[in-house]
C-alpha cells in the first residue's frame, strides 16, 4: 500500500466520525491558531522597528557622554560624574580627522513653551547642527534649515514641525515671523515635512533650534550627545573605531562616553521582541501539547475499536510496516487538518485586523505558514507513534478472536 493510498484511507475513517475527528483537531487548531498570531505579531513588530529606524536614517552612530560597562541598551541620560562634556570642539574634532564620517551633528534635549502672540504650546525643543536634517532624514517643506554660518554664529532662528504651525499659526505663513522659544525671540526660516509619530514620539511637534544657540539658551557646557553618519554599511566599524580614537585622545587618554550605533539598537529592540515572542510561544505551545494528547488518546481507542480489523488485515497479507503506517497516516492526517484550519483561522484574522488597523503591525509570511504546518506535522507524528506500534504489534490470531 503506497503512501496515497495510506492518505485516502486515513481520510475515509476520519469521515466514517466527523464530530470525534473534529473534537479531536480542536487542540490542535488553537494551538496553531496561537502560534501563527503570535508569531506574526512578533514578525511585523521586527519589521515595523527596522522600517522605523531606516525612515530616522541609516548608518547612525550616537556618542553619548559617560561610559557605560554595555552598549547596545540605547540612549540614557549623561551619567553623573562625568568627567570630559561632548563640546564643540569635539564635534569640530571628529569632522576634521575622522575619513570614515559623512556628516556629524550635536544634539542639545531640552523643551519650553513657544509663544506666537496670544497663542502657545509646550513641547520638546532640540539644538541641533547643520547636518541633522540629512543625518535623521528630516525634510525642510517650506523655507531652509540650518547653514554653517548659521551655527557658527549662534543665531536665532528656528525650525518648526507641523503640528507647532498649525496650533500657532493657522492658516497664516510662519516664515519670517519671530516666535518665543523659552522667553526668547527666534525668527522662523523653516518648516518639516510631515513625518508623523515614530517609536511613540511625534515627529511634527518638535522645535528645532541651532546647536550652539541652544548650549546658550539652555546655560550648558556640552551635548546631550553627538550623532555621526557612517559613510556607508561596511564603514561603520571603522567608523565607531575612528571616533572612539580621537575622542579618546581628546580626552586625556580616558573612554569617558559611549557609542552605540543603530545596529546596536536595532538588535536590542529584536532580542527584546525574540525573548517575548519565545515565552509566548511557548504558552501556545501547551495547546499543541494537549491537542497531541488528544490525538494519541483517540488513536488508542480507534486501536482497541478496529483489532478486529487489524487482524483481518494481517491475515490477507498485510505487514506490520503496513499497520504502522496506515496509523501513523492517520494521525498525521487529523493533526494537518486541524492545522491547517487553525492557519485559515489566523490568516482571516491578521487580514481582518490589518483592513481594521492599516498600521497594526502584523504580517503574514510564507515561512510563518511553514510554522503553523511544520508543528501541526510534528505533532501528529509524536501522537500517532505509540498507537501506530501498538496497533502493529498485535497478535494476528488473538486480533481475529477480539470481539
Amino acid at each position: 500500500m503506497n503512501v496515497l493510498e495510506l492518505f485516502w484511507t486515513a481520510l475515509d475513517t476520519i469521515r466514517a466520525s466527523k464530530v470525534r475527528a473534529f473534537l479531536t483537531t480542536l487542540g490542535v487548531v488553537i494551538g496553531v491558531f496561537a502560534i501563527i498570531l503570535l508569531v506574526a505579531l512578533g514578525e511585523g513588530v521586527r519589521q515595523y522597528l527596522a522600517d522605523t529606524f531606516a525612515s530616522l536614517g541609516s548608518n547612525v552612530i550616537q556618542i553619548l557622554p559617560g561610559k557605560r560597562e554595555t552598549q547596545g541598551s540605547g540612549p540614557a541620560p549623561p551619567l553623573e560624574g562625568t568627567a570630559h562634556k561632548l563640546t564643540r570642539e569635539d564635534e569640530e574634532a571628529v569632522q576634521r580627522r575622522a575619513y570614515t564620517v559623512d556628516g556629524l551633528t550635536g544634539l542639545v534635549n531640552g523643551g519650553g513653551t513657544v509663544r506666537y502672540g496670544v497663542r502657545r504650546r509646550d513641547t520638546y525643543v532640540f539644538g541641533v547642527g547643520e547636518r541633522f536634517d540629512e543625518i535623521r532624514n528630516l525634510k525642510v517643506d517650506q523655507g531652509r534649515f540650518f547653514t554653517d554660518d548659521d551655527v557658527s554664529a549662534h543665531r536665532r532662528y528656528v525650525v518648526l514641525g507641523r503640528v507647532l504651525q498649525n496650533e500657532l499659526f493657522g492658516e497664516e505663513n510662519p516664515l519670517g515671523k519671530m516666535v518665543k522659544v523659552a522667553d526668547s525671540e527666534f525668527r522662523v526660516i523653516g518648516l518639516l515635512e510631515h513625518k508623523g509619530t515614530s517609536l511613540g514620539f511625534d515627529l511634527d511637534d518638535l522645535v528645532l533650534i541651532p546647536e550652539t544657540t541652544a548650549l546658550d539658551l539652555y546655560a550648558l557646557e556640552g551635548y546631550t550627545q553627538l550623532m555621526a553618519r557612517a559613510r556607508d554599511k561596511a564603514d561603520m566599524t571603522s567608523a565607531i573605531a575612528d571616533i572612539t580614537e580621537i575622542l579618546r585622545r581628546r580626552h586625556n587618554d580616558t573612554i569617558d562616553f559611549t557609542v552605540v550605533s543603530q545596529d546596536d539598537l536595532i538588535g536590542t529592540f529584536n532580542a527584546i521582541t525574540a525573548t517575548m515572542s519565545m515565552v509566548l510561544l511557548a504558552i501556545a505551545s501547551i495547546a499543541l501539547i494537549v491537542g497531541g494528547i488528544g490525538i494519541a488518546n483517540i488513536m488508542l481507542v480507534s486501536v482497541r475499536e478496529r483489532t478486529r480489523e487489524i487482524g483481518v488485515r494481517r491475515a490477507v497479507g498485510a505487514t506490520r510496516g503496513t499497520i504502522l503506517a496506515q496509523f501513523l497516516v492517520e494521525s498525521v492526517v487529523i493533526a494537518l487538518i486541524g492545522g491547517l484550519i487553525g492557519l485559515l483561522l489566523g490568516g482571516l484574522v491578521i487580514f481582518a485586523a490589518r483592513a481594521a488597523v492599516p498600521g497594526l503591525p502584523i504580517r503574514l509570511s510564507g515561512w510563518i505558514v511553514a510554522i503553523g504546518i511544520g508543528f501541526s506535522g510534528i505533532v501528529g507524528v509524536v501522537s500517532g507513534v505509540i498507537p501506530a506500534r501498538r496497533a502493529a504489534n498485535l497478535d494476528p490470531v488473538e486480533a481475529l478472536r477480539y470481539e
